[in-house]
């Protein structure tokens, strides 16, 4: 024990051994000691040195660091040891702060120190996993350095720790578990170490959210106090930044859990704002951010109008105005909320229209627009306030026509009210004050106000603006020339050029597209000298941005020019630009703007930010604009007279062409209409043929009941009717009369039976006569035609002599059930005839009613098919009538299939009852009772034939 004395910082007699040879043998004395106190004493030695003896303790104890993780997991004391000392190696927090004043070379070496030692630990991929299953462990003293490590491992080799984290089973899972731990120091440090899990790595970052991370990052922002929380709020909205941004899967997994609803209560301050702590400040722009990022214009459009709807629905957006109109609010809060509700209300008309009716709390109240543009051309206000003022200016009116008509409708005369500041005064206003800045901002806001609006521009010509006391009025566009032509002699803080490019790319975005503003700018005589001039003169770099955009300009006025004014038609432009700067020369400084180092950074993203108001040059709107005329400016420049005739005919032949094929899409539209019409009239004939279909095949299953139930009946009589004895005579007697009573009723089942397949019959006698007849009007006699009809007659003929022979079998049946009921008159008495009698009338009268519901139903299965028959002549051609003919065929086969099925049935069932009959007179003649013959039972039913044909009648 005097050895740990020694380390420990007792006093031992003798040198001191170096610190590298104490390292030594405490790395000896944790691999060789057998007893666990040894080494637990050996590692917290090197704990303690591991801060001073970094390199050292990193060299020699790493391995046998990693061996005390594997093997010592019964005691978390040795492994809270261990994992400190791995984090003291690994770290470069502690050296920092030691080294930031003194030495920057020193610093670089920890870095490197670290990086090296990281590197080392996660070769070996079976390291983080365990360090990863280490965190199962409840204990403070082995949880706690476990996350730290883990995160130290993440900032130095962030991707490979994170490939690793990725495909261990249940990796996520388990660092997940971390806040729900109670011990919020664990918790608040598993939220830094999943931000470092999280960073650029959106497989990471989509399971994290799948394990219901924003609902437990929202419950500890509402728990440590929302806005007001500490650095813990921080924490976790840095996490869900990480886990939102770029990641459109996770920003529309937010939306959809309703998310967006709980962040409203952030953005709830009091009527007293004074005393905001710094802590605040950074949690309210870390959630301004948060909301800028569900609706950034760089998400896709149909998930960042989602987002706008669900922000205005749940008061979001409200919320945010009256932050935007408060007092008292920091500058740079109240700078990131105008952006924020910038984007918010971008291209949305709803959010738009809301905004446009916000009012500061001012008196007289003013709209929330006027006070935003007070600021703007305000040249004592901060200048990213002014850009981001300027931001939400250009989002009101994106895709915004009604607001751009409401900007430009206060700058015309009937609607200017003395007595108000509008937004047109402040924008005419800060066109032509003398600081540029304010300058180029009015051009750029008015010139958005014009943005793919040709209503608007044609009514911007009608303003009017006094120069001086004396003078007549000048036109607005003509004033811009003015001051782009005497530039140079007005006095202007700030840059001249910043003011001219300004002005210049609100000529361009105003005549473009709109020959009547062509005309009115090429109407003033000066205008075109000057731009001739400007572009042929050999400036310095700083111009040459300025001879670019009077070259675009000039384009314009060839490219849209409608040849009104005979002095600057197409041509005579083309003439001048040759003879006094030269095509090629032109064409040079025109691309002259977007070789400029300041263009690639404006089209980059719609947002103005710029480090100083210096290089505010370039509108995003305005590069987009640039992008698409370059290219005909530049073919319109070289193109002769001839082409410009052709293609003007080419135009013209197309417009033509475009004209007819809208005529035929119009008519297919109505034909289209009308075919679904007609398709929906079949569907309900067809529905209505299907219930008459179904009404027929329920009568059908009915007869086929009553067939089994006389077919269990006769076989039950068979067993039961076996003579034994004399003694039986009376019974086999009433058996008798109970077969002729089913005889009788199979005969009623056959009648209505026959009745049915009349009806069919007529039914298809009907359809065959219709389709004869589209046949005849569509094919004109074609032979396809002609042979199927033939089959069809065929067919026809077919199913009557089966139905005549079913007729004939019928009465032969008659035949034998009257000489069967005249065999048991003898034996019967009166009172049974006369029962008899009764039953048979019963029957008879059941019969007609019967026959009459059939003649109903035939009636309204004609009208159906004669309604049916007439659609299917409207839509049918040729092709289809022999299709139904062929399906009418494959019918009327299966149907005389289905009689030679039932012919086969009934002469079985006549068979059998010849033999009952047979049976019957044997025990009649072994009764002793006489039978007649056969000759007398023919005379017997003839004249029973003839008694019912006259109580027919």
């Amino acid at each position: 024990m005097n050895f740990f004395r020694g380390v420990m910082g007792g006093q031992a007699a003798g040198p001191q051994p170096s610190g590298a040879e104490t390292i030594h043998k405490l790395c000896d004395r944790v691999a060789s000691s057998t007893l666990l106190e040894d080494r637990r004493d050996a590692v917290r030695a090197l704990k303690s040195l591991s801060k001073k003896y970094r390199m050292e303790v990193g060299t020699q104890a790493m391995d046998h660091l990693i061996n005390i993780l594997q093997t010592d997991r019964s005691d978390s004391e040795i492994l809270g040891y261990a994992l400190d000392t791995l984090y003291n190696i690994l770290c470069n927090d502690e050296e920092e702060e030691q080294v930031s004043s003194t030495d920057e070379t020193a610093q670089k070496q920890s870095d490197d120190l670290g990086a090296q030692f990281t590197e080392q630990f996660v070769q070996d991929a079976e390291h983080v996993t365990l360090l990863l299953s280490l965190l199962e462990e409840f204990d403070f003293h082995v949880r706690w350095p476990g996350v730290k490590l883990l995160t130290v491992l993440l900032k130095n080799q962030g991707v490979q720790v994170q490939g690793i984290i990725l495909v261990s089973p249940m990796g996520v899972s388990r660092l997940m578990d971390l806040l729900a731990d109670s011990r919020e120091v664990i918790r608040n440090d598993g939220l830094l170490l999943l931000q470092q899990l999280t960073k650029s790595n959106a497989a990471i970052q989509k399971i994290v959210a799948f394990e219901n991370a924003f609902e437990r990052l929202l419950d500890i922002i509402t728990e440590e106090g929302s806005s007001d929380g500490g650095i813990v709020v921080e924490d976790c909205l840095l996490l869900l930044l990480n886990l939102l941004k770029n990641n459109s899967s996770n920003q529309n997994f937010f939306k959809e859990g309703s998310y967006i609803q709980r962040m409203k209560p952030w953005f709830e301050i009091g009527d007293d704002n004074s005393g905001w702590s710094a802590q605040k400040v950074t949690n309210l722009h870390l959630m301004l951010q948060l909301v800028r990022v569900m609706v950034s214009p760089v998400n896709s459009p149909g998930a960042t109008a989602s987002c706008q709807k669900s922000m205005y629905q749940c008061g979001l957006l409200q919320q945010l105005c009256t932050i935007l109109m408060a007092t008292g609010v920091p500058a740079d809060i109240l700078t990131e909320t105008i952006n924020t509700v910038s984007e918010v209300i971008r291209g949305s008309q709803v959010n738009q229209d809301y905004f446009a009716s916000v009012n500061a709390p001012s008196n007289p109240p003013r709209p929330a627009i006027v006070v935003l543009l007070m600021s703007m051309v305000n040249e004592r206000q901060p200048f990213v306030l002014r850009c981001a003022v300027l931001y939400c200016f250009q989002c009101f009116l994106y895709k915004n026509q009604k607001g751009q008509g409401e900007i430009v409708a206060t700058l015309l005369p009937s609607t200017i009210d003395a007595n108000s500041i509008s937004a047109g005064q402040l924008l005419c206003g800060g066109l032509f004050s003398v600081d540029s800045l304010s300058n180029w901002c009015a051009a750029v806001a008015l010139a958005h106000s014009l943005q793919d609006n040709l209503t608007q521009k044609e009514q911007l010509l009608r303003v009017q603006l006094a120069t001086s006391l004396g003078k007549p009025p000048v036109s607005l566009l003509q004033q811009c020339t003015n001051i782009l032509s005497q530039g140079d002699k007005i006095v202007r803080r700030g840059s001249k050029v910043q003011t001219r490019v300004g002005l210049l790319m609100l000529l361009c975005t105003w005549i473009n597209n709109c020959p009547i503003a062509v005309t009115h700018f090429l109407h003033n005589q000066e205008n075109v000298p000057f731009l001739t001039a400007q572009i042929s003169e050999n400036l310095g770099e700083d111009e040459r941005l300025v001879q670019g955009l009077c070259a675009l300009l000039l384009g314009i006025c060839i490219y849209y020019n409608d040849n009104s004014l005979e002095n600057y038609t197409k041509e005579k432009l083309k003439q001048l630009i040759e003879k006094r700067i030269g095509k090629e020369n032109f064409v040079e400084k025109l691309g002259f703007i977007t070789k400029h180092e300041l263009y690639s950074r404006a089209a980059q993203k719609p947002q103005p930010v710029f480090p100083s108001p210096e290089q505010m040059l370039f509108d995003h709107e305005f590069t987009k604009l640039v992008k698409e005329l370059e290219g005909v400016i530049t073919k319109a420049v070289h193109k002769s007279n001839e082409e410009e005739k052709k293609e003007e005919e080419v135009k013209k032949t197309l417009e033509q062409h475009d004209n007819i094929v809208t005529q035929y899409k119009d008519l297919i539209r109505e034909q289209d209409s009308q075919i679904q019409e007609l398709k929906e009239q079949v569907a309900s004939m067809s529905s209505q043929s299907e219930q008459m279909q179904t009404t027929v095949t329920q009568q059908l299953s009915q007869i086929q009941q009553h067939k089994d139930q006389y077919n269990i009946l006769k076989l039950k009589i068979g067993k039961e009717s076996q003579p034994n004895s004399q003694e039986d005579s009376s019974q086999v007697n009433g058996l008798q009369t109970e077969e002729l009573t089913q005889l009788r009723e199979e005969v009623e089942e056959l009648r209505k039976q026959h009745a049915l397949l009349q009806t069919q019959l007529g039914d298809k006698d009907t359809l065959l006569d219709t389709l004869k007849s589209e046949t005849a009007e569509s094919s004109a006699g074609g032979s396809d035609n002609t042979e199927l009809l033939k089959e069809l007659e065929a067919l026809r003929s077919q199913v009557q002599s089966q139905s005549a022979e079913i007729n004939h079998m019928k009465t032969e049946r008659q035949e034998l059930l009257t000489r069967a009921e005249a065999g048991s008159q003898d034996t019967v008495s009166s009172s049974d005839g006369s029962l008899d009698a009764a039953k048979m009338a019963e029957l008879e009268s059941r019969l007609a009613a019967q026959s009459s519901e059939t003649q109903r139903v035939k009636e309204e299965a004609k009208s159906l098919s004669e309604s049916r028959a007439e659609l299917e002549q409207q839509l049918a051609s040729a092709t289809s009538t022999v299709a139904i003919l062929q399906t009418e065929k494959a019918k009327l086969q299966t149907e005389v299939q289905e009689s030679k099925k039932e012919q086969d049935d009934l002469l079985m069932l006549l068979a059998d009852q010849d033999q009952k009959i047979n049976a019957l007179k044997q025990k009649l003649k072994g009764l002793g009772e006489t039978v007649d013959d056969e000759d007398d039972l023919d005379g017997r039913d003839q004249t029973d034939d003839d008694y019912e044909d006259e109580d027919e009648d």
